[in-house]
């Protein structure tokens, strides 16, 4: 059944379903056997959508009638990519809560590029909780270099010790952008492939997408765990797991995280912007500091920082 937002009612996640066939012409003499078998098609394929776990808890952008974006989320969308800098700014480097930052890698390999421009890989899974997170944080840094559609919110699974997780995901989304290209690969999504799949296994949750044989090798050369979320920044940046921890979500509503995007010194918010300010000033160091409204001096000073924290992981089997 469609899950109304708390908050926003008009915000519904559902689960897109094939849609039933046209009805056909009722027969006088056999009007009882059709209603009959009407009612058994519809417990059949209920029975068979349920089981099957269509991808639960997504709202698609263009979910309203007609096509039309529904508005609850186009306003939540408009809060998490347009916080302010001066906002940002201000959660510094985010405190205690931020534990992993990029690390700088070798200069002796290639450049990531696509299509003549620096490329931010990302590899992550929709069940994951420390995927969860770090997809906050990312959009609110890439979205001060370009401009994303088709994002749609999702809950995490409740693996491991964490309950599910309102977040993003970027299957089925687009990025353009006139200083770099943001490259999304979300492994698997966030419903089992049966109902006797154990939930605390990577494995046990639907293939959504593949790594090429050039982001595979990408991949194990900088996150010999093979673990997610992964991030690199152009072959020059690279982070494995996320930069903060997945309770900071925790019993939250989309609307409540957004919120929390305009208070920059305490909780989430210090901790998503935090982690979004070390996301810009890798991606700065990408683009020549360009735009100078994101590459602020703030957030620039942060690349000579340490990452000396553990990184959090979790999502493996990706």
């Amino acid at each position: 059944m469609p899950d109304p937002d708390p908050v926003h009612p008009d915000v519904i996640e559902f689960s897109p379903a094939t849609p039933e066939p046209p009805e056909r012409p009722a027969n006088p003499v056999r009007n009882r056997l059709l209603i009959a078998g009407a009612a058994a098609v519809v417990v059949i394929i209920a029975a068979v959508v349920v089981f099957a776990g269509i991808r639960p808890g997504i709202t698609s952008p263009g979910s309203g009638a007609a096509g039309h974006v529904n508005p609850a989320l186009a306003r939540l969308i408009a809060q998490v990519t347009g916080v302010p800098v001066s906002t940002s700014d201000a959660a510094g480097d985010g405190g205690v809560q931020v534990t992993t930052v990029p690390a700088r890698v070798s200069r002796t390999g290639s450049p990531l590029t696509a299509n003549g421009k620096p490329e931010i890989f990302y590899v992550g899974t929709e069940f994951c909780p420390y995927c969860a997170t770090q997809s906050w944080a990312m959009i609110v840094a890439l979205s001060r270099f370009g401009t994303f559609t088709g994002l749609s919110t999702i809950r995490s699974a409740r693996y491991q010790s964490y309950p599910a997780l309102a977040t993003w995901t970027f299957y089925g989304s687009a990025y353009t952008s006139k200083y770099l290209a943001f490259v999304p690969v979300e492994t698997r999504s966030n419903v089992l492939v049966s109902r006797t799949a154990s939930p605390q296994s990577g494995s046990s949750y639907t293939r959504l997408q593949k790594l090429t044989a050039a982001q595979q090798a990408i991949f194990s050369k900088y996150d010999t765990l093979s673990a997610a979320p992964f991030l690199d920044f152009g072959n020059r940046y690279v982070l494995v797991g996320s930069s903060f921890l997945p309770t900071v979500l925790e019993h939250q509503t989309w609307d409540q995280v957004a919120a929390a995007l305009r208070n920059p010194r305490r909780g989430t918010g210090q901790a998503i912007l935090g982690t979004a300010n070390y996301l810009t000033a890798a991606i700065c160091a990408l683009t020549g500091d360009q735009p100078a409204t994101a590459c602020t001096p703030e957030v620039r000073s942060l690349l000579g920082r340490e990452n000396s924290g553990i990184p959090n992981l979790g999502a493996f089997s990706v």
